[in-house]
């Protein structure tokens, strides 16, 4: 299991056309592979350092890593999705999310307001 978010997280976000076969040991594949990539980009172990947060940087952490999982979980499969378009679109906006909650998170004035829990 993750840290920064469930796999229900991900799953809200992937929709109601994400692939049915996925088990729960890849949904928690997924969560961990984007809570690394979310520590590495961000040059921060915020996994090692979660209890310490506040909420508003917890919610930001959950938005991005849910994000980014839901990502994963609809490249495994496209094919439940009523069209490739509406799939791309579906990635589009998570990637935008992730992508937003990752900015927040790299600022450089915002490290203050991160580490103090």
């Amino acid at each position: 299991m993750g840290t920064l978010c469930l796999s229900g997280a991900a799953l809200f976000k992937a929709g109601v056309n994400v692939s049915t076969d996925l088990t729960e040991a890849q949904y928690d594949y997924a969560i961990r592979q984007a809570e690394s990539i979310i520590n590495s980009t961000t040059e921060y172990n915020w996994t090692n350092n979660y209890a310490t947060l506040n909420a508003d940087v917890k919610y930001i952490l959950e938005l991005a890593c849910s994000n980014l999982a839901a990502v994963y979980l609809v490249n495994y499969d496209m094919s439940g999705y009523t069209s490739r378009i509406f799939a791309e679109t579906t990635l589009d906006v998570l990637k935008d999310g992730y992508n937003m909650a990752i900015k927040e998170l790299k600022e450089a004035s915002k490290r203050g307001f991160i580490q103090d829990a």
